[in-house]
């Protein structure tokens, strides 16, 4: 099967790439072929990223003292009230001679009252346990909400096709993301310049990048969505003045690919 007609088949690769199962022969055939396709290394990229967030998004966490008390109380509860139900069921005694029925009624109301503690306790204790995991669920679930939504990639490479750049869009939040996957630092007084690069239309500057290995930047939807291209651009530092065309040369480059559903 040919894998570049295939998307379906190129993203379970990709997949099984980044989690490790890939292996032996089928793992150096995927590098090879990743080495002459942008877009199979960038799949290969995407989902490492995506294997690294989820990886990050519950770091392991030793229960704390009071789960381990709160689970002791309900099991000693459940033990009370097994306890009192076993005594319910017990034949009647004959009463005492004297006043020993009476001591006896109180020591059976005070063993009542005790369970019916018990058992308050249990639930007491299981709603604030509940509502605890609940606090949980909900941290994680907004924790996976913010997980960004890739839907757009480009690998940046220079002329002789090494890649130098890792350029990712979310949608929701309007973010590019620009990890720096090769060797080049530009010198102290030069800028990088991200160019977005619309057919017919002259090209327009989406942001200038810090030094940093991962640098993010604001970019409306509608400029990435009608550019199939991206560039960066070498620039005095600071960029170029807004409005303005690039200036330097083009040092890197690469096709805006928008990612399966």
């Amino acid at each position: 099967m040919n894998i570049h007609k295939n998307p379906a088949l190129a993203d379970q690769l990709a997949a099984s790439y980044a989690l490790g199962t890939l292996r032996g022969s089928a793992r150096r055939r995927f590098e090879t072929l990743a080495r002459d396709n942008a877009t199979l290394r960038a799949t290969a990229l995407i989902w490492q990223s995506r294997l690294a967030s989820v990886a990050e998004l519950q770091p392991e966490v030793a229960p704390s003292p009071v789960i381990w008390k709160r689970i002791e109380n309900l099991i000693n509860a459940e033990k009370q009230a097994q306890a009192m139900q076993a005594a319910r069921s017990m034949p009647a005694v004959p009463a005492p001679a004297g006043g020993r029925w009476w001591s006896s009624l109180g020591l059976w109301r005070g063993a009542t009252a005790a369970g019916a503690f018990a058992t308050l306790l249990a639930v007491v204790t299981g709603v604030n346990f509940t509502k605890q995991l609940n606090g949980q669920v909900q941290e994680l679930s907004a924790k996976l909400s913010a997980t960004p939504a890739i839907e757009y990639v480009a690998v940046l490479a220079d002329d002789k096709a090494n890649a130098s750049m890792l350029v990712t869009f979310d949608p929701k939040t309007q973010k590019l993301m620009l990890k720096r996957v090769g060797d080049f630092r530009e010198q102290t007084d030069k800028s990088l310049e991200l160019w977005a690069l619309p057919p017919g239309a002259p090209a327009k500057s989406l942001g200038v990048m810090s030094g940093d290995a991962v640098v993010q930047l604001t970019a409306a939807d509608t400029d990435i969505r009608r550019s199939p291209m991206l560039a960066i651009t070498l620039e005095p530092k600071g960029g170029v003045p807004p409005g303005t065309a690039a200036t330097g040369p083009i040092l890197f480059k690469g096709a805006l690919i928008r990612t399966p559903e």
